[in-house]
This record gives C-alpha cells, sequence and structure tokens, in this order.
C-alpha cells in the first residue's frame, strides 16, 4: 500500500475548518495553536501538490480539490469513529452509544416512547436521538451519521440505493377538531362535510401533508378544494391551533395520544375512510452495527410483533 499523503491530525484539522469557519475557530475548537492549524493545512497542501483553500483572509474557501478532500474526509473520520466504537463494546457487549433519528412525527412522539422502553432493559447503553425531516434523517443514516433511524413518508430516490428500508408498522393519520364542534357530537361525518371545514396544515413541502393528500385522493377526497386557513411549521403547533378552535387538522394518532384522554381534542372518524401512512426503519447495509444498535432494532421490532402497543 502507498505511502498516504495526509494523516488523521490533518483530516480532523482540515474537517474542523470547514465546521467552524476559520483556521482561529478550529484551532480552538482543537485547542491547537492558530499558526499551528496554518502550518498542518500548509503541509497537507504540498502533500497532496494541490491548493486546498483560496487564500481570502475573511472566510476559509474551498477550492474543488479542497471540497473532494473534505466530501471523503467526513467518511474517513465517520469510519474511525465506527472502529472505535466496534473496538470498546469488546469489552463491554452489553454497553455502548447509539444515534438514532426520527422524522418529525417519529421522532416527536414515537422515538421518546421506544427510547424508553429500550432504556429500561438496557440502562448502560446511552442513547442519542435526532429529529429532522425523512430527506435529511436519510441522508444522516447514508452518511453515517446515524446509526438507525425510523422515519414516514418517501424515502428520496438518491438515497434508496444507500439504505436498506425496511417495513416498521402502520401510523394512522386521524381528523381532529376540537371538542365543542358541531360535527364533534357525530359518530362518522362524511366526505362532503370535509369540504366545508376550515383547515390547519402543515408547509407544502411536508412529507405528511403529500401523504395525506394522496390518501383523500384514493378515496374520492380532493384536498385541492379544502379551505385551508393557516400553515404551520410543527405538529405541536397545528394541535394547539386546533385546541384554540382555528380549524381542522390531520396529524397522527400517536401524536394526539394524550390530548385525546385529556379530552381537548376530537378525533372525527370519516365514513369509509381511513388514512395510513408506512413507517419504515433505515440502516445503512455498508456500517459496521454495533450491539447496541442491533439490540434496539431487534426490540422495536418485538414491539410491534406484541401487538404494536407504542403507536
Amino acid at each position: 500500500m502507498p505511502d498516504l499523503p495526509f494523516t488523521l491530525a490533518q483530516l480532523r484539522i482540515l474537517y474542523a475548518i470547514v465546521n467552524e469557519g476559520s483556521f482561529k475557530k478550529a484551532g480552538e475548537k482543537l485547542y491547537i495553536s492558530q499558526p499551528a492549524v496554518s502550518l498542518q493545512i500548509k503541509n497537507l497542501e504540498q502533500q497532496l501538490n494541490a491548493a486546498i483553500f483560496y487564500r481570502d483572509r475573511r472566510k476559509a474557501r474551498l477550492t474543488e480539490q479542497g471540497k473532494l478532500l473534505v466530501k471523503y474526509c467526513q467518511r474517513i473520520l465517520n469510519l474511525c469513529e465506527e472502529t472505535c466504537r466496534a473496538l470498546d463494546e469488546l469489552e463491554a457487549l452489553q454497553s455502548g452509544t447509539l444515534i438514532i433519528g426520527g422524522s418529525q412525527t417519529t421522532g416527536t412522539y414515537l422515538m421518546p416512547r421506544l427510547i424508553g422502553i429500550f432504556r429500561h432493559k438496557y440502562p448502560q447503553i446511552a442513547i442519542g436521538l435526532k429529529v429532522n425531516s425523512t430527506r435529511r434523517i436519510a441522508w444522516c443514516v447514508a452518511n453515517g451519521q446515524i446509526d438507525l433511524a425510523v422515519v414516514g413518508g418517501k424515502i428520496p430516490p438518491a438515497l434508496q440505493p444507500q439504505l436498506n428500508i425496511l417495513p416498521y408498522a402502520e401510523d394512522e393519520l386521524a381528523l381532529i377538531l376540537p371538542p365543542g364542534h358541531p360535527l364533534s357530537t357525530l359518530e362518522f361525518i362524511q366526505k362532503e362535510d370535509l369540504y366545508r371545514l376550515r383547515f390547519i396544515a402543515l408547509e407544502r413541502d411536508s412529507t405528511i401533508r403529500d401523504v395525506i393528500s394522496k390518501a383523500l385522493t384514493q378515496n374520492g377526497i380532493d384536498s385541492q378544494y379544502f379551505k385551508i386557513e393557516m400553515e404551520l411549521n410543527s405538529i405541536e403547533a397545528i394541535k394547539n391551533a386546533v385546541q384554540s378552535d382555528l380549524g381542522a387538522a390531520f396529524v397522527s394518532v400517536s401524536a394526539i395520544s394524550k390530548e385525546l384522554e385529556l379530552g381537548v381534542l376530537h378525533w372525527a372518524k370519516i365514513e369509509g375512510v381511513t388514512i395510513k401512512r408506512d413507517l419504515s426503519i433505515l440502516i445503512n447495509p455498508k456500517r459496521y452495527y454495533a450491539t447496541a444498535t442491533n439490540m434496539f432494532r431487534k426490540e422495536i421490532l418485538d414491539l410491534v410483533l406484541a401487538s404494536n402497543p407504542v403507536l
């Protein structure tokens, strides 16, 4: 194997510069002097025979060669981190660290419950949770920043070849109304009633909004004719708006269990219509999977097999 034109220390410094935005801040992050940072980058450029940064005093800007190097730098450093974690777990198979992800709804309402159940059984395993859009979480799994994720909605086609996408469960979506709404007294409302409601919806690029629209279309309901009074960017904001009698909304059943129990929201059933979406587990098949990750995956799959008590 030929000698490599860089060291891990140089890659760490390069990655810190990109993340922190300057040589000075990178030095502070790594507890080394700015001249030492500059010298390491100068040596790296000489070893590569390529400029990594444009010489701009205001900001550290990457050249095209620098951008390519950073792309691989991130993967190399992530792999080093995985290696350390794998070696650590050889000493204690019942310990470890697990980074999991969830899309907006699963990460806010489902994953904390799954983590609670898992931590009760394995209290020695440290767990971190990242919540973001399905697209962003899928990207993080593909790039090794998250060990495992549970998401709802469609995975971007460009990322699908890089992931194992495993069916997990079905999540039902409910039409919610304030308890005092005239339609809340009915056992079922009719499809035609939907066109008379004022709706509160997630923003247009939301995965859930797209799922709801497609499901309604399959049931002969055209959501294009709904009266959208307000668009909000969080489920919590939508629930509060419905409670304040500002309109109706579709949300995941898993997001309203407490509100239904307290009687501050009403789940309005639509005659002959059930709206569901698939939840998926995402893993990266090229990554080393630590004991903690495999245990978490097994536990949450066992929960589904046991009549899905958490959704």
